[in-house]
């Protein structure tokens, strides 16, 4: 039943990032806010401002189990994980997962010790990585959640 409760408040987490998404780029576009986000995005400041909740995270339903991850970091790991099955499905299908893991682990520490250095600070991915087993890289590493991982994590993520 844990489990449950969790991915429900995971969704709950997802939505409210991606509404805080939508309210960022609308603002930053100069855009209005349809009627539902600004209801929405009122009536979470209003909670925070009485003081209905401990957190603005909170208010704005950012919220992660005791214990859990932060949201920033589940959304990271998120991006992370999907940019790691993308990369074994495109390029290592034909493999185990296990053979696909050991793989991708190599390729990450190698990319760790070289090249990411360089590629931090790019806001895109390198053009000559596009399509490449380094275009997935970059993004898993851009993601913000912890690379390279070991091979172990790499099998779970990649088997879910």
């Amino acid at each position: 039943m844990v489990i449950g409760k969790t991915n429900t408040v995971s969704n709950v987490m997802v939505s409210s990032v991606d509404k805080l998404r939508d309210v960022s780029s609308q603002l930053l576009a100069r855009e209005p806010l349809d009627a539902t986000t600004a209801r929405w995005l009122g009536a979470a400041l209003d909670l925070y401002l009485k003081r209905d909740c401990r957190s603005i995270e909170e208010a704005l339903g950012l919220r992660f189990p005791r214990g859990g991850v932060p949201w920033w970091l589940e959304d990271a790991m998120r991006k992370r994980d999907g940019a790691l099955r993308e990369l074994a499905g495109r390029f290592y299908s034909h493999e185990r997962v296990t053979a696909q893991a050991g793989r991708i682990r190599s390729l990450a520490v190698r990319y760790a010790a070289s090249a990411w250095r360089h590629d931090r600070d790019h806001d895109q991915v390198p053009g000559s990585y596009l399509e490449t087993p380094r275009h997935y890289l970059w993004l898993a590493f851009k993601s913000g959640a912890p690379m390279p991982i070991g091979e172990r994590q790499l099998r779970n993520i990649l088997r879910s």
